[in-house]
């Protein structure tokens, strides 16, 4: 983090030591960013998720089913968290059902904390803002890239949208601030994660190196050759935090991404040097990694039993279906994130360090082979 990000974070002048924050969704790649940020900023953490983690300093692991209101309400009853920070959703079979279950998710939290001394809450969505839903992605009208945050929602049924509107009516209920992060893609350190293309990459590249097979770019020619950004976890994390704290985060959406941009056809080369296989572009034809790992699970099996890895079975480890998605896309993808630069966050990454970074500290767990 950078000193003027970090000094804008105390710019309430109240003592992180007085906050209590909760994380929602912590064991996910953003949560597991965000409990790291705040334990080491001072905070006392309760991290919340299905499954708890592990407890450490200054973090306390909580079990709940945000799917239930009657769970939020026994599991939260005697918290008085200061700070929320929304980084979860459940994928359903359609926006609709997106919509009831993630939406409802947030209300039922938020009900669930109408005791507590909430002063800010800050909720995770992504670029489907600008894009539209999965089962719409895509596809008819959209604003222009790079995308800004004051374009107009979309006319289509989307769960971030209905997260934004409990969010807003909460917020109108309990007094309280509010801010909105609209990430693209996040990479960073999580297992069994449901939209974790950091992880997939490697596992991809790992059995590509095992078999001696080319490093097959999964993705559409549009992504191969236009511009691109991410969100590192930690950027997130940064963001979040500076916007809970500093007066020119309250009640605002912003965009976060890395700072950088680049093309695939860049990136692709320099991922497949680091795992020593051989970059292959797209051809005419999409050649999804669902459909190229369709049989590789014994094949991840023999590198577990080579090289001793900890990691669970192949589909708990890539999320081949979001990955697909992601690169499969025919349309430019960029964000602006002029908005929080000019309102004082300054954290910035190169997203080539972001991957190799997350792949040393897989390799060093374990989860990946080695060499």
């Amino acid at each position: 983090m950078s000193d003027k990000t970090r000094s804008g974070s105390s710019g309430t002048g109240v003592d992180p030591g007085e906050r209590t924050a909760l994380v929602v969704g912590a064991t996910g790649i953003g949560g597991s960013a965000l409990v790291d940020l705040l334990a080491a900023d001072g905070w006392d953490v309760i991290a919340l998720s299905r499954q708890p983690g592990v407890a450490r300093s200054g973090v306390r692991p909580l079990s709940a089913d945000l799917r239930s209101a009657e769970d939020l309400t026994r599991a939260l009853a005697d918290e008085r968290p200061t700070h929320v920070f929304f980084t979860a959703w459940s994928r359903q079979p359609t926006e609709q059902e997106n919509i009831v279950v993630n939406g409802g998710m947030v209300r039922d939290l938020l009900a669930a904390l109408s005791h507590a001394p909430l002063e800010h809450v800050a909720l995770v969505t992504g670029l489907k803002h600008y894009l539209g839903p999965f089962e719409a992605y895509g596809q008819g009208g959209m604003p222009d890239t790079p995308f800004h945050e004051d374009e107009a929602r979309l006319d289509a049924p989307n769960f971030y949208y209905a997260q934004e509107d409990e969010l807003f009516a909460a917020a109108g209920r309990g007094g309280f601030h509010w801010s909105v992060h609209r990430s693209h893609t996040v990479i960073g350190h999580a297992v069994g994660n449901a939209m974790n293309m950091g992880l997939t990459i490697a596992v991809y590249a790992s059995i590509c190196r095992a078999l001696g097979t080319p490093f097959v770019f999964p993705g559409s020619l549009t992504q191969w050759n236009g511009l691109t950004d991410m969100t590192d976890a930690t950027i997130l994390a940064d963001q979040m935090l500076w916007a809970a704290t500093a007066p020119e985060g309250r009640d605002e959406a912003f965009n976060v991404v890395n700072g950088d941009v680049f093309r695939w056809r860049w990136m692709w080369a320099r991922i497949a040097e680091y795992f020593g296989v051989e970059p292959v572009g797209p051809g005419g034809d999409l050649q999804p990694l669902e459909q190229q790992m369709a049989n590789a699970s014994p094949t991840w099996q023999r590198l577990v039993d080579e090289h001793g890895l900890v990691g669970p079975e192949l589909d708990r480890l890539a999320s081949w279906w979001h990955t697909d998605a992601d690169l499969g896309r025919q349309i430019e993808v960029v964000t602006d994130i002029s908005k929080s630069r000019l309102a004082g966050f300054t954290s910035y990454h190169r997203t080539i360090d972001s991957f190799t970074a997350l792949f040393d500290r897989y390799r060093a767990e374990r989860l990946i082979p080695a060499g």
